[in-house]
């Protein structure tokens, strides 16, 4: 059996400030995409910072409320899907990104990015492959967007109970796919997207 590969541990730029920032609901058929920029304070560590996505739902809250306690400054960037469907959900989560940095009270020198791919910024930035994983900035960027977008998506349930949008949190499962034949797509629905597209008639 293969050795599982470790992930590096990743070696920070030189940089005196630096942001994290992560995305949320690129996949999802309804709603927002929703992205967080964190900069953290070395002087108040904040424990059991990891990948949202590997955290329980308790846990994911417990640490939301405390980045925000301790960070030195978060900020929520967002596309909602109307912006989407005129963007493309790639240049959507560039410009959430970009928001989320430029809601920043602190101005960071450096932003450290999850992913691959690098908005534009008025200040030095750099992508880090699984960076929810491997830099606590990102990790934290990703837990606050994480929690935002699923309470949205729990919102959006109880006006809209038949979607089961709290389980499913807007993904294409087939409890979503089932609900978009049987009701239709409500205006929060992303009409670029082919399920939905296809429900429409615009396929």
């Amino acid at each position: 059996m293969a050795e599982k590969k470790e992930l590096e541990p990743f070696v920070y730029p030189q940089a005196t400030c630096i942001a994290g920032v992560d995305e949320v609901g690129r996949g999802p058929l309804v709603g927002a995409v929703v992205t967080a920029a964190v900069i953290l304070d070395p002087n108040n560590p904040i424990e059991g910072l990891t990948d949202s996505k590997k955290l329980t739902e308790k846990k994911r809250n417990l640490l939301f409320d405390e980045i925000k306690e301790k960070a030195l400054s978060w900020s929520l960037g967002r596309c909602e899907a109307d912006e989407i469907d005129n963007l493309n959900i790639l240049q959507a989560t560039m410009v959430a990104m970009q928001r989320a940095v430029a809601g920043l009270s602190v101005q960071p020198d450096y932003v450290l990015i999850d992913g691959n791919k690098v908005p534009e910024l008025p200040m030095a930035a750099q992508a880090v492959v699984k960076g929810d994983l491997r830099v606590a900035e990102i990790s934290a960027a990703s837990i606050i967007a994480k929690v935002t977008r699923d309470r949205e998506m729990e919102i959006l349930d109880a006006e809209f109970p038949q979607y089961g949008f709290a389980k499913h949190k807007g993904y294409p499962t087939k409890a979503h796919f089932e609900a978009l034949e049987q009701y239709g797509a409500i205006e929060q629905h992303r009409k670029s997207f082919k399920p939905v597209k296809r429900v429409l008639g615009l396929d």
